[in-house]
């Protein structure tokens, strides 16, 4: 039996945000999002450029007009299409008109999170796609949005396909926060020994000119190789090869656990190995660094970089350290359209290697945090598949929905 079809601008106001000018931007205060923060947001990635509004101006406008609210949906309009986020109860923030559009004051015929896993599902994404507007940059209109027509399942059945999905985003993001705190541990522990130099037994350890005894000074360059193996993509790899753009790279964090495949790129990559590790050399992607958890190909704008078992974790601690990311980023050369790092001052950068015992203890530390990273990560690309295909399954409007 098909499902009766509805509108969603029947069930929901559709509107956007107040414009904000330039004028009222300010240092601090209340965080002011454009479409690249909401996708971040999605991503759980950390805010790369944060903007701020007043709390006066806030306030002013959420008394006059309201401002975003638990259970409201946001959506990507312009440029990236179709990006839903699901409002908080800890949000609090103010977003960008025309960027995004909002849906609020639901009816009780219509739930905000099914709208929002709608938006995810093929069905979704392709209607969204063709009601679009422009042809240089697409947009989504308000008045295009408000006639697009959804499957209008009964309440009931929309709750129970919320509670399935939203158990897999629950598992997915329970990991993420888990490989957050993992990540964020290895890399206090590497400040604490190799830059704050306060490593097991500091206190009696004699240090001369910065390097404690026992140690030895050496440079970036000396504990790493970098590899450059070309694939042509019109050579025999099968389309299903992991690859990873500097879009699949986090930002300060160092888990690679996001790609694409080989299928769906045309140049030339570079190819890597499981453990090998990959540093965006491009300015705005500096703090992309992070290790393979599996074989594949990579953005020839990336640096692959590898070197001994011993050295691994020492070497993946100072690609990622704010340190050496300042230091690329302070050495980098103008390139034909943007800046770029340059390995020949990346090489020079200053590097303390550890007593053997200590890089013993370092290693063992590191590698069993990046163990249960891995393993993290592995686990939330299978839930990030299963999910998939559950929710195309779901939303194929076959059987009321439910499968």
């Amino acid at each position: 039996m098909s499902l009766e079809k509805t509108t969603i601008g029947e069930h929901c106001e559709i509107t956007s945000s107040k414009r904000i000018f330039f004028s009222d931007y300010t240092d601090h205060g209340i965080p002011f999002f454009r479409s690249k923060e909401i996708i971040e947001m999605v991503q759980h990635k950390d805010i790369s450029e944060a903007l701020f509004i007043s709390q006066e101006k806030y306030d002013e406008i959420a008394c006059k007009f309201g401002v975003p609210s638990a259970g409201d949906l946001l959506l990507t309009s312009v440029g990236t299409i179709g990006i839903p986020y699901i409002i908080k109860e800890s949000d609090h923030f103010y977003f960008k008109d025309g960027n995004l559009t909002w849906f609020r004051n639901f009816d009780t015929g219509l739930l905000s999170a099914f709208l929002y896993y709608w938006f995810l599902s093929d069905k979704g994404i392709g209607i969204l796609n063709n009601s679009t507007i422009g042809s240089s940059q697409k947009a989504l209109t308000i008045s295009n949005i408000k006639k697009i027509q959804i499957p209008l399942f009964p309440l009931n059945t929309q709750a129970k396909i919320v509670s399935i999905l939203s158990g897999y985003d629950g598992l997915i993001e329970n990991n993420q926060k888990q490989i957050k705190l993992l990540e964020e541990a290895a890399q206090r522990l590497y400040k604490e020994w190799f830059v704050d130099l306060r490593f097991p037994g500091w206190e009696n350890t004699k240090i001369v000119d910065g390097v404690p005894e026992g140690w030895e000074k050496t440079t970036f360059g000396h504990i790493c190789t970098v590899k450059k193996h070309i694939i042509n993509i019109q050579e025999n790899i099968p389309s299903d090869t992991p690859y990873i753009g500097l879009e699949h790279m986090p930002r300060h964090d160092f888990c690679l656990s996001e790609w694409g495949y080989a299928q769906s790129v045309s140049s030339s990559k570079f190819f890597f190995k499981k453990g090998d590790i990959l540093f965006g050399k491009i300015r705005p992607y500096f703090h992309k660094v992070g290790f393979a958890i599996c074989n594949g190909i990579c953005s020839t704008d990336a640096i692959v970089m590898s070197t001994e078992k011993q050295l691994w974790s020492l070497l993946l601690m100072t690609a990622s350290s704010d340190e050496f990311v300042n230091h690329s980023y302070q050495t980098c050369k103008e390139g034909s359209k943007m800046p770029r790092a340059d390995w020949r001052s990346m090489e020079l950068f200053p590097v303390l290697i550890a007593t053997h015992e200590l890089i013993n203890s370092f290693n063992l530390i590191i590698e069993s945090i990046c163990s249960k990273i891995e393993k993290l990560a592995l686990e939330n690309n299978l839930l990030s598949e299963s999910f998939d295909v559950l929710l195309q399954k779901i939303m194929s409007e076959k059987n009321g929905g439910l499968i």
